[in-house]
């Protein structure tokens, strides 16, 4: 492992140390994320497909996965999520974990499976160069015809809710120290940063070099992480409602641009 990607494998242990992972997506506004990426995962589950997870945290997709009857393999970086992620695997599911990097997935054969699942890396990844190596080694062990799901964060979101609303960060500071631009305010990240902010002109950028067809591009939690407290107050009844709405709107392309996270969705020609 050089250097550069010790110190950022250092930086994510200790994140993740300090940080519940494995809670994450439980909560009521937490789990349009998850609902919804489930909801585009299952379209293309078919008998006999072979799925790998990449950067599978504590397991909680491939668990979800796995539960509807399916084989899974997952990768995942930081030893802690593995931990926790074997613990809770259950007789019933066949998964398969084991420590990687999404950037060397030397360990499976070309053109194996028949869905790929990039649900974390692309969080913490900081240079064109490793985030294209992301995409080629995701594709490379993907079947021609296979699916790639991508999951990106979105800079927009993390400006207005952490900055404007939140308070989290001083945002003229950073735009004076140059992280924000000031005409654009465009994001520049860094590993000390921990997520690596991006748009999604800059997605499209990254993909136009691979020979892949775009089949879905989805704004996950759209707004609900901004509105989280008025969605966390609502009955259930509402909260279906709510969905109804999010699953209806959060492909259209003049909504995907203030979601907090969204997913690339492609097929490997």
């Amino acid at each position: 492992m050089d250097t550069r990607i010790k110190h950022q494998t250092e930086l994510l242990t200790n994140y993740y140390g300090n940080y519940d992972e494995d809670g994450r997506l439980a909560n009521k506004c937490n789990s349009v994320e998850f609902l919804t990426t489930m909801r585009y995962i299952e379209k293309y589950l078919s008998s006999g497909v072979k799925v790998l997870e990449v950067g599978a945290g504590t397991g909680r997709y491939s668990r979800a996965i796995a539960d509807k009857g399916f084989d899974v393999e997952a990768v995942e970086l930081v030893q802690q999520h593995i931990d926790i992620f074997q613990k809770q695997i259950t007789p019933t599911q066949n998964i398969r974990v084991q420590q990687g990097n999404a950037l060397d997935l030397h360990m499976f054969n070309n053109n194996l499976f028949d869905i790929t699942l990039i649900l974390g890396p692309m969080y913490h990844l900081y240079t064109t160069e490793d985030k294209r190596q992301c995409i080629s080694e995701a594709l490379r062990v993907t079947k021609p015809g296979g699916v790639v799901f991508v999951a990106y964060v979105i800079a927009d979101a993390a400006i207005i809710e952490d900055r404007f609303v939140r308070g989290l960060w001083k945002i003229e500071d950073e735009l004076d120290n140059g992280r924000i631009n000031p005409q654009t305010f465009d994001v520049r990240s860094t590993p000390e940063d921990i997520f690596a902010l991006t748009r999604k002109e800059n997605i499209d950028c990254l993909m136009s070099g691979f020979s892949v067809n775009r089949l879905h591009y989805v704004a996950t939690n759209m707004l609900s992480r901004i509105l989280r407290n008025d969605i966390m107050a609502m009955d259930d009844d509402t909260f279906e409602l709510y969905l109804r709405y999010h699953y209806a709107v959060c492909e259209r392309p003049d909504m995907v641009g203030v979601t907090a996270h969204s997913l690339d969705i492609f097929r490997k020609l």
